[in-house]
């Protein structure tokens, strides 16, 4: 263990990001695998959000909208994301949840496909999309979704309107491959929406450079935008002149304030809108932005691979009875690692009240988030050294820890 320690501390001494850490609140003694739930909060996000309640709401009010820039939040966060992503200037926009933006998209891939009625996705997305599937279907009589239980891209061919895929698999970390899907569903006419919720902000992802239509994700797992922080929408720019979206609210109309009484789309990617936006939930978001705006999403990645590795050769190496449910490789698997065993939920219940906090996945999925930017390898180490104690002393079997609360 000692020439593990080692090894940790010179890896961390030369890591390019190991000052981010010190922008976050961790708690002491806490090693924190569950940024791929919920990411940790920026130290910034506290004069932000008090800067938002205490001036431009407590003091100026309505006039904050113009003075305080607040109508423009959607579009010039956006901006900020764009980079992450591999998009440019005008292609996002924050706004509204995952689901409903999802819902947005599924629509707006079917209105530049008007003639075709089927939506491939995979049978293992996560339930949400496949629940919002089922919602589109619903609405549109003639509309069929065809699920992918092994080989996606088999699935596509020139009846095919919409292609859903999840960029990384929710369970497993698996990665899907953006290149190969992307062009087969261009090569067949069909339009393509990626689910970034697991990848966004944590890895490369080059939307523009792969001619990916649309995509959505979430803002406050990697991004670390806090609970219930809006999600993103992006759009390549040749398609928003020719795209529509069925949630024609009045942030999205070309001029909203006119107050007009037929509906006209904004002419850029504002169009995705539809209500008025969580403005406090902005704010905190901001934090999480100004953190991410200056580091290289590559060094991120980078780190994460390194994390993933480390923490999977020391389980297998440490923790008998464990059996990996994610990619060996690192290059095919996004910044999680999954492993399975009969017990998953107590043993991570015990993990958590050890401080180690990772989270359980139906039925029988232990799953590790890892955030390069406040995570270390010596977090890792001692990650391990906490779970091997728990295996090998067995206390997880404590009927305090098979208690199911109601989020698993």
């Amino acid at each position: 263990m000692t020439n593990m320690t080692e090894r940790a501390k010179a890896l961390d001494e030369a890591d390019p990001l190991r000052a981010v850490r010190d922008a976050f609140f961790l708690p002491e003694g806490m090693i924190y695998f569950d940024g791929n739930s919920l990411g940790a909060m920026p130290k910034s996000a506290l004069e932000i959000v008090s800067e938002a309640t205490q001036q431009e709401w407590a003091t100026d009010l309505i006039t904050s909208w113009n003075k305080a820039g607040w109508f423009a939040l959607p579009t010039e966060y956006g901006d900020m994301l764009a980079p992450a992503i591999g998009a440019s200037a005008g292609e996002v926009v924050i706004c509204d949840s995952t689901s409903i933006n999802l819902y947005k998209a599924l629509f707006a891939g079917l209105s530049l496909r008007p003639e075709r009625s089927v939506i491939v996705a995979e049978a293992s997305s996560f339930p949400t999309d496949l629940y919002m599937i089922e919602g589109a279907l619903s609405s549109r009589p003639g509309l069929e979704m065809r699920l992918s239980e092994d080989n996606l891209i088999d699935l596509i061919d020139e009846s095919v309107a919409v292609v859903l895929v999840n960029h990384v698999d929710y369970r497993s970390g698996q990665l899907a491959d953006v290149t190969a899907i992307t062009a087969k569903a261009h090569e067949m006419g069909a339009v393509v929406i990626w689910d970034l919720c697991h990848s966004a902000g944590i890895m490369p992802v080059d939307l523009n450079k792969h001619n990916v239509d649309l995509a959505i994700g979430c803002t406050y797992k990697y991004l670390n935008g806090g609970p219930g922080a809006p999600a993103f929408v992006y759009c390549a720019a040749e398609h928003i002149p020719h795209i529509s979206q069925p949630l024609s609210g009045w942030w999205g109309h070309a001029q909203p304030f006119s107050f007009e009484t037929g509906y006209a789309p904004d002419a850029g990617i504002r169009k995705f809108l539809c209500g008025t936006q969580p403005i406090l939930s902005f704010r905190a978001l901001k934090a999480g932005l100004d953190v991410l705006a200056p580091l290289d999403i590559k060094d991120i990645r980078a780190k994460s691979q390194s994390l993933t590795s480390l923490f999977i050769e020391l389980v297998e190496a440490q923790v008998p009875g464990l059996t990996l449910a994610s990619p060996r490789e690192a290059e095919l698997r996004g910044s999680q690692v999954s492993f399975s065993h009969p017990e998953a939920y107590p043993i991570v219940q015990a993990l958590i009240e050890r401080g180690v906090v990772g989270d359980f996945r139906m039925p029988n999925i232990l799953r590790f988030g890892f955030s390069p930017l406040y995570l270390s390898h010596a977090d890792v180490v001692e990650a391990v050294t906490r779970l091997s104690e728990i295996m090998e002393s067995g206390v997880w079997k404590e009927p305090r820890f098979q208690a199911r609360s109601a989020v698993t």
